[in-house]
């Protein structure tokens, strides 16, 4: 009896999986700017999902919580990257690498700024602009409110546009992420 169960949760977890993973990957993408780590991110994502799978299939939007737990590895990652960077400069001192007025190529331009951007501000511009979420899934994704997700968005913008300029920035900035972020090669 017990397999039936295990067989259809399989089966739907594996329908789940082929439908969102690529979506998935390209979130991880574009919260941590790591693209050799948004595959694995987003693989890790659903192996969480898997052991939860009850719990998410009965969920009343199983797709925001799958990203929220996306959301929620890549804030932990980028925090212990930066860790990591903290304890490094206690043993080497760095040279400091800021760039008045960088003009680089668009993609480039936005994709730093959007790695300049706090995790929360990044999250709801790339789930905004990005994937097109309403602000009600962007809430739901996050595990936030929509007012927080409105006031995020819009800090998000606004510092994007003080650093990229007021030329066009929310056009720049849907037509990148639109692209998935991607500077070359293959789309995922």
């Amino acid at each position: 009896m017990g397999t039936v169960v295990d067989d259809a949760a399989s089966v739907e977890f594996h329908a789940f999986f082929e439908r969102h993973y690529a979506e998935l990957s390209r979130l991880a993408h574009l919260l941590t700017g790591e693209a050799d780590a948004a595959d694995d991110l987003a693989a890790d994502a659903l192996l969480a999902l898997w052991h939860r799978w009850d719990r998410v299939r009965a969920a009343d939007h199983p797709v925001a919580y799958a990203r929220g737990v996306v959301a929620n590895m890549a804030r932990t990652r980028i925090r212990s990257a930066v860790r990591e960077r903290r304890r490094i400069s206690l043993f080497w001192s760095q040279r400091e690498e800021k760039t008045e007025n960088p003009d680089i190529a668009g993609v480039v331009d936005v994709q730093e700024a959007l790695r300049r951007l706090p995790f929360r501000k990044r999250a709801c511009v790339v789930l905004r602009h990005a994937f097109d979420l309403s602000e009600k899934d962007t809430a739901l994704a996050l595990g936030v409110s929509v007012g927080t997700v409105k006031s995020q968005t819009s800090k998000g913008m606004a510092e994007l546009q003080r650093l990229l300029g007021s030329e066009g920035v929310p056009q720049r900035v849907h037509a990148t992420m639109a692209r998935g972020g991607e500077t070359g090669g293959t789309d995922r």
